[in-house]
Protein backbone atom coordinates (compact mmCIF):
# COMPACT_ATOMS: atom_id res chain seq x y z
CA UNK A 1 0.00 0.00 0.00
CA UNK A 2 1.48 3.59 -1.05
CA UNK A 3 2.44 5.79 1.58
CA UNK A 4 -0.45 8.41 0.77
CA UNK A 5 -3.14 5.31 1.29
CA UNK A 6 -1.73 5.29 5.05
CA UNK A 7 -1.99 8.59 5.34
CA UNK A 8 -5.83 8.68 4.09
CA UNK A 9 -6.56 6.18 6.68
CA UNK A 10 -5.22 7.91 9.14
CA UNK A 11 -7.43 10.87 8.33
CA UNK A 12 -9.97 8.44 8.66
CA UNK A 13 -9.29 6.68 12.22
CA UNK A 14 -8.29 10.14 13.32
CA UNK A 15 -11.87 11.43 13.32
CA UNK A 16 -13.22 8.45 14.43
CA UNK A 17 -10.85 8.72 17.63
CA UNK A 18 -12.22 12.32 17.69
CA UNK A 19 -16.07 11.75 17.93
CA UNK A 20 -15.42 8.57 20.54
CA UNK A 21 -13.08 10.58 22.74
CA UNK A 22 -15.15 13.72 22.13
CA UNK A 23 -18.62 11.78 23.65
CA UNK A 24 -16.44 10.39 25.96
CA UNK A 25 -15.19 13.79 27.46
CA UNK A 26 -18.79 15.00 26.75
CA UNK A 27 -20.44 12.56 29.08
CA UNK A 28 -18.05 12.20 31.67
CA UNK A 29 -16.57 15.94 31.99
CA UNK A 30 -13.28 14.58 32.69
CA UNK A 31 -10.68 17.01 31.26
CA UNK A 32 -7.64 14.54 31.11
CA UNK A 33 -10.16 12.91 28.51
CA UNK A 34 -10.99 16.61 26.94
CA UNK A 35 -6.99 16.78 26.57
CA UNK A 36 -6.93 13.30 25.14
CA UNK A 37 -9.59 14.41 22.41
CA UNK A 38 -7.85 17.41 21.40
CA UNK A 39 -4.41 15.25 20.85
CA UNK A 40 -6.66 13.51 18.28
CA UNK A 41 -7.35 16.67 16.71
CA UNK A 42 -3.90 17.50 16.29
CA UNK A 43 -3.65 13.96 14.67
CA UNK A 44 -6.48 14.81 12.33
CA UNK A 45 -4.51 18.06 11.35
CA UNK A 46 -0.82 16.35 10.90
CA UNK A 47 -2.20 13.48 8.87
CA UNK A 48 -3.63 16.07 6.25
CA UNK A 49 -0.66 18.53 6.27
CA UNK A 50 1.44 15.23 6.20
CA UNK A 51 -0.61 13.74 3.23
CA UNK A 52 -0.10 17.51 1.35
CA UNK A 53 3.89 16.98 1.59
CA UNK A 54 3.72 13.52 0.85
CA UNK A 55 2.61 14.29 -2.68
CA UNK A 56 4.31 17.47 -2.90
CA UNK A 57 7.50 15.33 -2.18
CA UNK A 58 6.82 12.85 -4.84
CA UNK A 59 6.47 15.31 -7.86
CA UNK A 60 9.53 15.17 -10.57
CA UNK A 61 12.62 17.60 -10.28
CA UNK A 62 11.68 21.13 -12.37
CA UNK A 63 13.38 23.95 -13.36
CA UNK A 64 13.21 25.94 -9.85
CA UNK A 65 13.51 22.58 -7.91
CA UNK A 66 16.59 20.53 -10.16
CA UNK A 67 16.46 18.36 -6.78
CA UNK A 68 13.46 17.78 -6.49
CA UNK A 69 11.25 18.34 -3.48
CA UNK A 70 12.16 15.42 -1.28
CA UNK A 71 12.58 17.57 1.66
CA UNK A 72 9.20 18.30 2.12
CA UNK A 73 8.14 15.80 4.12
CA UNK A 74 10.28 17.29 6.86
CA UNK A 75 8.05 20.52 6.89
CA UNK A 76 5.36 18.03 7.75
CA UNK A 77 6.97 16.81 11.29
CA UNK A 78 7.80 20.19 11.92
CA UNK A 79 4.25 21.48 11.34
CA UNK A 80 2.79 18.50 13.72
CA UNK A 81 5.42 19.26 15.98
CA UNK A 82 3.98 22.59 16.34
CA UNK A 83 0.46 21.55 16.23
CA UNK A 84 1.44 19.35 19.52
CA UNK A 85 2.98 22.31 21.54
CA UNK A 86 -0.53 24.52 20.76
CA UNK A 87 -2.66 21.33 22.11
CA UNK A 88 -0.59 21.11 24.95
CA UNK A 89 -1.08 24.98 25.94
CA UNK A 90 -4.36 23.67 25.34
CA UNK A 91 -4.43 21.19 27.84
CA UNK A 92 -2.26 22.44 30.17
CA UNK A 93 -5.10 26.55 30.59
CA UNK A 94 -7.85 24.27 30.85
CA UNK A 95 -6.07 21.85 33.31
CA UNK A 96 -5.25 24.46 35.62
CA UNK A 97 -8.31 25.69 35.98
CA UNK A 98 -9.99 22.51 36.61
CA UNK A 99 -7.13 21.79 39.17
CA UNK A 100 -8.36 24.66 41.33
CA UNK A 101 -11.93 24.00 40.89
CA UNK A 102 -12.33 20.46 40.79
CA UNK A 103 -15.50 19.12 39.05
CA UNK A 104 -17.07 15.50 39.10
CA UNK A 105 -16.96 12.90 36.82
CA UNK A 106 -19.50 11.08 35.63
CA UNK A 107 -19.92 8.06 33.60
CA UNK A 108 -16.58 6.97 33.84
CA UNK A 109 -16.97 3.08 32.72
CA UNK A 110 -18.51 4.88 29.39
CA UNK A 111 -15.84 7.29 29.05
CA UNK A 112 -13.36 4.64 29.76
CA UNK A 113 -14.56 1.99 27.29
CA UNK A 114 -14.89 4.84 24.27
CA UNK A 115 -11.24 5.73 25.36
CA UNK A 116 -9.97 2.06 25.45
CA UNK A 117 -11.63 1.21 21.61
CA UNK A 118 -10.35 4.50 20.01
CA UNK A 119 -6.76 3.49 21.69
CA UNK A 120 -6.71 0.12 19.87
CA UNK A 121 -7.79 1.71 16.66
CA UNK A 122 -4.56 4.09 17.03
CA UNK A 123 -2.28 1.61 18.04
CA UNK A 124 -2.68 -0.93 15.15
CA UNK A 125 -2.95 1.72 12.88
CA UNK A 126 0.64 2.86 14.11
CA UNK A 127 2.32 -0.06 14.30
CA UNK A 128 1.15 -0.61 10.74
CA UNK A 129 1.94 3.02 9.66
CA UNK A 130 5.66 2.55 11.35
CA UNK A 131 6.43 -0.78 9.61
CA UNK A 132 5.96 1.09 6.36
CA UNK A 133 7.88 4.46 7.22
CA UNK A 134 10.90 2.55 8.01
CA UNK A 135 10.28 0.36 4.95
CA UNK A 136 10.04 3.80 2.66
CA UNK A 137 12.09 6.38 4.88
CA UNK A 138 9.20 8.44 5.19
CA UNK A 139 9.56 10.79 7.60
CA UNK A 140 6.41 12.32 7.36
CA UNK A 141 4.81 9.25 7.83
CA UNK A 142 7.51 7.88 10.63
CA UNK A 143 6.37 11.19 12.66
CA UNK A 144 2.56 10.22 12.12
CA UNK A 145 2.70 7.13 13.27
CA UNK A 146 5.13 8.15 16.42
CA UNK A 147 2.76 10.75 17.12
CA UNK A 148 -0.03 8.19 17.18
CA UNK A 149 1.71 5.76 19.64
CA UNK A 150 2.33 8.84 21.64
CA UNK A 151 -1.42 9.22 21.77
CA UNK A 152 -2.34 5.74 22.68
CA UNK A 153 -0.14 6.32 25.73
CA UNK A 154 -2.06 9.48 26.50
CA UNK A 155 -5.38 6.81 26.69
CA UNK A 156 -3.55 4.53 28.71
CA UNK A 157 -2.86 7.24 31.17
CA UNK A 158 -5.82 8.76 30.90
CA UNK A 159 -7.89 5.36 31.70
CA UNK A 160 -5.87 4.59 34.45
CA UNK A 161 -6.18 7.85 36.56
CA UNK A 162 -9.89 7.67 35.57
CA UNK A 163 -10.22 4.31 37.30
CA UNK A 164 -7.76 5.84 40.11
CA UNK A 165 -10.77 8.76 40.80
CA UNK A 166 -13.06 6.16 40.46
CA UNK A 167 -11.91 4.02 43.22
CA UNK A 168 -10.39 7.27 45.49
CA UNK A 169 -12.88 9.56 44.87
CA UNK A 170 -10.02 12.27 44.34
CA UNK A 171 -11.33 14.76 41.75
CA UNK A 172 -7.91 16.32 41.71
CA UNK A 173 -6.08 13.63 39.86
CA UNK A 174 -8.16 14.47 36.98
CA UNK A 175 -6.74 17.63 36.08
CA UNK A 176 -3.14 16.22 36.99
CA UNK A 177 -3.06 13.45 34.45
CA UNK A 178 -4.13 16.05 32.05
CA UNK A 179 -0.65 18.40 33.08
CA UNK A 180 0.72 14.83 32.53
CA UNK A 181 -0.49 14.08 29.36
CA UNK A 182 0.35 17.56 28.62
CA UNK A 183 3.74 17.04 29.48
CA UNK A 184 4.00 14.21 27.34
CA UNK A 185 2.91 15.30 24.27
CA UNK A 186 4.87 18.40 24.94
CA UNK A 187 8.26 16.27 24.63
CA UNK A 188 7.00 14.35 21.60
CA UNK A 189 6.53 17.69 19.83
CA UNK A 190 9.80 18.24 20.76
CA UNK A 191 11.54 15.55 19.28
CA UNK A 192 9.60 16.04 16.57
CA UNK A 193 10.67 19.50 15.99
CA UNK A 194 13.94 18.51 16.24
CA UNK A 195 14.45 16.01 13.56
CA UNK A 196 12.81 18.70 11.42
CA UNK A 197 15.24 20.88 11.70
CA UNK A 198 17.75 18.24 11.17
CA UNK A 199 16.50 16.80 8.58
CA UNK A 200 16.58 20.36 7.21
CA UNK A 201 20.04 20.45 7.63
CA UNK A 202 20.88 17.95 5.38
CA UNK A 203 21.69 15.52 8.29
CA UNK A 204 24.27 12.66 7.51
CA UNK A 205 23.02 9.12 7.29
CA UNK A 206 22.61 7.05 9.71
CA UNK A 207 25.30 5.18 10.65
CA UNK A 208 24.42 1.35 9.43
CA UNK A 209 24.17 3.13 6.38
CA UNK A 210 27.38 4.88 6.57
CA UNK A 211 29.60 1.58 7.67
CA UNK A 212 27.75 -0.19 4.30
CA UNK A 213 29.45 2.78 2.20
CA UNK A 214 32.50 2.10 3.58
CA UNK A 215 32.42 -1.95 2.64
CA UNK A 216 31.72 -1.23 -0.39
CA UNK A 217 34.56 1.50 -0.94
CA UNK A 218 36.37 -0.89 1.00
CA UNK A 219 35.79 -3.59 -1.53
CA UNK A 220 37.17 -0.96 -4.43
CA UNK A 221 40.37 0.63 -2.76
CA UNK A 222 43.74 -0.87 -3.57
CA UNK A 223 46.89 0.31 -4.51
CA UNK A 224 45.65 2.23 -7.89
CA UNK A 225 42.50 3.38 -6.48
CA UNK A 226 41.83 5.41 -3.26
CA UNK A 227 38.81 7.08 -2.23
CA UNK A 228 38.21 10.01 0.54
CA UNK A 229 36.33 13.15 0.76
CA UNK A 230 33.14 11.23 1.37
CA UNK A 231 30.35 12.64 2.69
CA UNK A 232 26.70 11.74 3.12
CA UNK A 233 23.14 13.79 3.81
CA UNK A 234 19.46 12.93 3.77
CA UNK A 235 16.64 14.63 2.02
CA UNK A 236 13.00 13.24 2.79
CA UNK A 237 12.94 9.29 1.45
CA UNK A 238 16.01 10.37 -0.65
CA UNK A 239 19.98 9.69 0.54
CA UNK A 240 23.19 11.30 -1.05
CA UNK A 241 26.66 10.36 -0.87
CA UNK A 242 29.37 12.70 -2.34
CA UNK A 243 33.22 11.27 -3.39
CA UNK A 244 36.54 11.75 -4.70
CA UNK A 245 37.74 8.59 -6.23
CA UNK A 246 41.94 8.84 -7.47
CA UNK A 247 43.52 7.27 -10.04
CA UNK A 248 46.73 6.67 -11.89
CA UNK A 249 46.65 9.80 -13.88
CA UNK A 250 47.81 7.37 -17.23
CA UNK A 251 44.44 5.89 -16.98
CA UNK A 252 42.25 6.70 -19.80
CA UNK A 253 38.88 8.37 -19.99
CA UNK A 254 36.62 5.80 -20.55
CA UNK A 255 38.42 3.17 -18.24
CA UNK A 256 37.84 5.17 -15.44
CA UNK A 257 34.45 6.14 -16.17
CA UNK A 258 33.88 2.09 -16.13
CA UNK A 259 35.24 1.49 -12.54
CA UNK A 260 33.57 4.56 -11.17
CA UNK A 261 29.86 3.25 -13.24
CA UNK A 262 30.88 -0.18 -11.11
CA UNK A 263 31.27 2.16 -7.91
CA UNK A 264 28.29 3.57 -8.22
CA UNK A 265 25.93 0.78 -9.31
CA UNK A 266 27.60 -1.23 -5.97
CA UNK A 267 27.01 1.92 -3.44
CA UNK A 268 23.39 2.06 -4.66
CA UNK A 269 23.05 -1.97 -4.24
CA UNK A 270 23.60 -1.29 -0.83
CA UNK A 271 21.92 1.51 0.13
CA UNK A 272 18.39 1.52 -1.05
CA UNK A 273 17.29 4.79 -2.40
CA UNK A 274 21.08 6.19 -2.64
CA UNK A 275 22.41 8.40 -5.05
CA UNK A 276 26.03 8.51 -5.24
CA UNK A 277 28.01 11.37 -7.30
CA UNK A 278 31.83 10.55 -7.49
CA UNK A 279 34.29 13.07 -8.29
CA UNK A 280 37.38 11.61 -11.08
CA UNK A 281 41.11 12.32 -9.65
CA UNK A 282 44.47 11.33 -10.66
CA UNK A 283 46.25 9.69 -7.93
CA UNK A 284 48.45 12.56 -7.12
CA UNK A 285 45.69 15.53 -6.96
CA UNK A 286 44.04 16.45 -3.86
CA UNK A 287 41.66 18.95 -3.38
CA UNK A 288 41.25 21.32 -0.49
CA UNK A 289 38.08 21.87 1.40
CA UNK A 290 37.14 23.59 4.89
CA UNK A 291 39.51 26.33 3.89
CA UNK A 292 39.72 29.44 6.16
CA UNK A 293 36.16 31.53 5.03
CA UNK A 294 36.86 34.99 2.92
CA UNK A 295 36.02 37.77 5.90
CA UNK A 296 32.71 38.84 5.57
Amino acid sequence: MPISAYLKVSIAVAVATILLKGVAWWVSGSVSLLSDALESLVNLAGAIFALLMVSVAAQPPDEDHPYGHHKAEYFSSGFEGVLIFAAAVAIIWEALHRLFDPQPVEQIGLGITLAVVSSAMNGALAWSMLRKAREARSMALEADARHLFTDVWTSVGVVVGLLAVKFTGLLWLDPVIALLVAGNILREGWSLARRSADGLMDRALEPEAREQIEQVLAGFAHQTIRFDHVVTRRAGQRRYVDLHMHMPPGWTLGRAAAVRTSVEQALMSAVPGLRATIQLLPMDVEAHFNDPRDPL
